[in-house]
């Protein structure tokens, strides 16, 4: 029987120190072919051009944590200097520890989403280790295209889906405040902040309410979406672009390229797996998350890349947070 200290210590290490050695590993343990991040020196000028431009945390924290780096370094780990040289520039380093950081932070939000209701599958907690693990692995192994903006925006992501989960169980308008707050600033991190709103109408909105003119969740779905146009208007605003929605048209590459089709296999497949997991409510709720998610998946056909496939990882998420999650009997009487 485990006690009190032994369930801490295996959530340390599962939770937080494996996660992270796994994404050192996929950091320095092979490079990417794909995006040349490792010999850059600083930021480079496409993260303020075109759609990069927008994701003003990021960008944000890549010059600055940088320059922080770079001055540690060079006045207190000079000796480490040409050791950390050799495995990357400065820059690198510092994409990697805001990464490493968040994507920490997105593996503690999941264990508590998936402790927050379990559902049947996962009241044995070594199948909810096995399930989390999981969703870690998912989100490692698509680090060979490295970004400064995919960490953050999974981090606040989860951090959203847990704030629903909480709003749908107890109806707190403090978790709902949470949650348009999270939708806010996560729009300056990236567009994807729009799938908190389709996760929202996933869990809290029903069908078969709506017919019997019940709009129950309604004016908070309208709130949410105000809260995510805001920020994504003013920004297009006040920062100028030849080019402000897209970076280029790539639907006829999506379905030609075998990179690109096979990335759009494993994303399918991938959430296939989680939907597999589920019980019936759990299925339906996926199909209604797909179904408010329409516009992200055109848009990562139209203008995204399917191999890209980190693009999917907040679909995937999503899938085993509703394979972990027991809804019944979770909404409060009206």
């Amino acid at each position: 029987m485990l006690t009190k200290n032994d369930e801490k210590i295996n959530g340390f290490l599962f939770v937080i120190i494996l996660p992270f050695l796994l994404f050192a590993m996929s950091y320095y343990g092979f490079e990417s072919s794909y995006v040349r991040l490792k010999t850059m020196e600083k930021a480079p000028d496409f993260m303020f051009s075109s759609v990069y431009a927008y994701r003003v945390i990021p960008n944000y924290l890549s010059v600055h944590v940088t320059e922080v780096v770079t001055f540690i370094v060079n006045n207190y780990l000079s000796f480490l200097k040409n050791f950390l040289l050799k495995q990357g520039t400065l820059f690198y380093h510092s994409i990697f520890l805001i990464n490493s950081f968040f994507f920490v932070l997105s593996s503690i939000i999941l264990h508590f989403i998936f402790k927050l209701k379990s559902a049947d599958i996962l009241l044995n907690a070594n199948i909810r280790k096995m399930i989390h693990l999981l969703a870690i692995f998912f989100i490692v192994i698509v680090q060979y295209v490295p970004t400064n903006c995919d960490s953050i925006a999974i981090f606040f992501y989860l951090s959203g889906a847990l704030l629903t989960l909480k709003y749908l169980q107890d109806r707190k308008f403090t978790h709902f405040i949470l949650l348009c707050i999270i939708v806010f600033i996560s729009t300056l991190v990236r567009e994807t902040s729009c799938l908190n709103i389709s996760f929202f109408a996933a869990v809290c909105i029903d069908f078969k309410k709506l017919k019997n003119r019940d709009f129950t969740f309604i004016k908070e779905l309208i709130f949410l979406v105000i809260v995510f146009i805001v920020p994504y208007a003013g920004l297009r605003m006040m920062i100028h672009q030849e080019v402000s929605f897209v970076e280029g048209v790539y639907f006829r590459d999506n379905f030609s390229s075998p990179f690109n089709l096979s990335g759009l296999l494993f994303g399918t497949i991938s959430l296939y797996f989680s939907y597999l997991l589920c019980n019936e409510e759990g299925r339906m709720l996926i199909r209604k998350y797909l179904f408010f998610s329409t516009p992200y998946l055109v848009m990562i056909a139209m203008v995204g890349l399917f191999w890209e496939v980190r693009l999917f990882i907040p679909l995937i998420l999503t899938g085993f947070i509703f394979t972990s999650y027991q809804f019944k009997n979770t909404l409060p009487i009206q």
